[in-house]
C-alpha cells in the first residue's frame, strides 16, 4: 500500500508540461491558425515569413498569457478550472514566470520584427492591451470583454499585415469578423464557467443578472450581426460565390446554436455554442484563403 502511495505522489506535473500550461500553449496554436489564415488569404504562401509569424506569434501569446496569469495568481487560487494551474499551486515562482514571459516577449516581437516593423508593432500592442489592460480590468467590469476582443482579434490581422506589409482592407475585414466572434465565443465560456467565475470575482457576463435571457440577448445580437460582417469579403469581390453560400451556412447554423441558448438559458447549449464557435473561425476564415478571387 505504502508503495502504492509513492507511486500516486510521485505524479506531478513535469517541468515542459508547467511551461506549456503556464504559456497556455495549446490555445497559442490554435491562434496561431488565424494569423496563418491572414497570410494567406492576403497572398502568402509557404515562406520564411510564414515561419517567423508561426514562430513569433506563439510566442507573444505566450508572453500575454503568462503575465495574464502571473496578475490573476491570487485569483486562481479561487478557482477549480485555475487552481492547479503552476504559479497559484506552487510548482513555479512569480520570478520564474517573469523570465519566460521576458524570453518570450523579447524573442517572439524580435522574430516579427524580421517581417516588418508594422507586424512586430501591432503584436507588442496585442501583448500590452491584453495583460495590463484587459487583464486588470477583468475583475473589476464586464466592458473588459470588449476591450480583450481588440487583442483577441489581431491574429488575422497580423497575419496580412505580414505579407502586406501595409493597411488595406483585407486585415480591416479579417479584424472585424473576428471582433464580432468574439462576443459571442467569450460569452459562451463565461456562461459555461459562471460560477467559477464568480468565485473568482469575475461577472463576465453582459448582464449582472447572470445566466438568464438578459445576457443571452446580447450573445445572439452579436452571432447574427457575425452573418453580414462575415460576407464582406464577398461583397467586396475578395472571394467567390461559396463563400456567399456556404458562409452563410455556417453564420446561420451558429446562430441558431445562440438562438438555442436564448430559449433555455441553459449552460449545456452555452457549452454547445462554445463548441460551435471553436469550429466556426477557422472554418469562415480558410474558406476564405480556398474561394479567395
Amino acid at each position: 500500500m505504502a508503495r502504492k502511495n509513492s507511486d500516486i505522489d510521485t505524479k506531478q506535473p513535469s517541468v515542459f508540461k508547467d511551461w506549456m500550461v503556464f504559456t497556455k500553449m495549446r490555445l497559442a496554436s490554435l491562434v496561431i491558425l488565424s494569423a496563418i489564415a491572414g497570410y494567406w488569404f492576403a497572398g502568402g504562401g509557404w515562406d520564411q515569413d510564414l515561419f517567423l509569424l508561426v514562430i513569433g506569434g506563439i510566442l507573444v501569446t505566450g508572453a500575454s498569457n503568462g503575465m495574464n496569469q502571473i496578475i490573476e495568481r491570487d485569483l486562481d487560487k479561487l478557482m477549480s478550472r485555475t487552481k492547479n494551474r503552476p504559479i497559484p499551486a506552487g510548482r513555479m515562482t512569480v520570478s520564474q514566470g517573469y523570465v519566460i514571459v521576458v524570453v518570450c516577449i523579447i524573442t517572439g516581437i524580435a522574430l516579427l520584427s524580421l517581417i516588418n516593423f508594422k507586424t512586430a508593432l501591432w503584436g507588442f500592442v496585442s501583448f500590452v492591451l491584453y495583460a495590463f489592460v484587459y487583464t486588470p480590468l477583468k475583475p473589476k467590469t464586464s466592458w473588459s470583454v470588449f476591450i480583450g476582443a481588440f487583442p483577441g482579434a489581431f491574429p488575422p490581422f497580423l497575419g496580412a499585415i505580414a505579407y502586406l506589409d501595409e493597411y488595406t482592407l483585407i486585415p480591416g475585414i479579417l479584424f472585424m469578423v473576428q471582433f464580432m466572434w468574439q462576443f459571442p465565443h467569450f460569452w459562451a465560456i463565461a456562461w459555461v464557467s459562471y460560477d467559477d467565475y464568480k468565485h473568482g470575482g469575475f461577472h463576465l457576463l453582459p448582464s449582472k443578472n447572470g445566466k438568464t435571457k438578459t445576457s443571452a440577448f446580447p450573445i445572439l445580437v452579436y452571432t447574427l450581426l457575425l452573418v453580414p460582417f462575415s460576407l464582406l469579403p464577398w461583397v467586396l469581390d475578395m472571394v467567390g460565390p461559396l463563400t456567399f453560400y456556404l458562409g452563410s451556412f455556417l453564420g446561420l447554423l451558429f446562430f441558431l446554436f445562440a438562438y438555442r441558448l436564448y430559449l433555455t438559458c441553459d449552460t449545456k447549449d452555452a457549452r454547445n455554442l462554445m463548441f460551435a464557435s471553436f469550429a466556426y473561425l477557422p472554418l469562415i476564415q480558410f474558406l476564405y484563403v480556398l474561394d479567395k478571387v
